[in-house]
């Protein structure tokens, strides 16, 4: 996705610049042989003209609008399933510029429940899809199949048992998580004991799962 977006500003920017050059010299230089109506415009003025435009209007829509991601796995189920396709709001923390991510203009910060796309640390060239759980300062805590922020487990309410997608016989709840309830599958025994513990989110960053 990274070569992609490079590719495309460099494609955006090569034919902008262009048409740009041909506006304010090459047009004059053709001119001067020939009379506009009879002159001949090159063909990469041509493709350009026709290519910019597009170009352009996906960039910017990819760059500060919305982009589509696919689910890669089943860790966002039953609520995300594999395969499916989300679209993300590119401006609801801040607007960034192309290929380097810089944050030029922010405008809000993730809130506890957010489903967010981000590329983690360790893997700066994939993108994982996680719910927002922690917040900067918060103590969270994961032991058995119990979520605490703060000292305070959250609540749980059984909802049956799922059916479907692979994950049959799991138990469906919802989980009240400050500030947005949603729903997660509960598979006794299948707990991982690496994944528990006891951490204090730094200032800056977030807690997802």
């Amino acid at each position: 996705m990274k070569w992609f977006e490079i590719i495309l500003v460099v494609l955006t920017l090569g034919s902008g610049l262009v048409l740009l050059l041909d506006k304010l010299y090459l047009r004059k230089r053709r001119a001067e042989k020939a009379s506009l109506l009879d002159s001949e415009e090159p063909a990469v003025v041509d493709y350009s003209r026709a290519f910019f435009p597009v170009l352009a209007v996906v960039l910017i829509l990819r760059s500060f609008v919305a982009e589509p991601y696919k689910i890669p796995s089943s860790s966002m189920m039953p609520n995300l399933l594999i395969g499916d396709f989300i679209l993300v709001n590119k401006f609801s923390y801040g607007f960034r510029l192309p290929i380097t991510n810089t944050k030029i203009i922010p405008v809000a910060e993730p809130k506890r429940g957010d489903v967010v796309v981000f590329k983690p640390p360790h893997a700066p060239d994939q993108n994982w899809i996680k719910r927002v759980v922690g917040l900067p300062g918060d103590r969270i805590g994961f032991h058995g199949d119990t979520l605490s922020i703060n000292g305070q487990p959250l609540e749980y309410k059984v909802n049956g048992e799922y059916v479907g997608n692979g994950m049959t016989g799991a138990t469906l709840l919802t989980e009240m998580l400050p500030g947005r309830t949603h729903t997660v599958l509960e598979v006794l025994g299948a707990a991982n004991p690496a994944g528990q513990g006891d951490w204090e989110v730094p200032q800056g960053q977030y807690f997802v799962m």
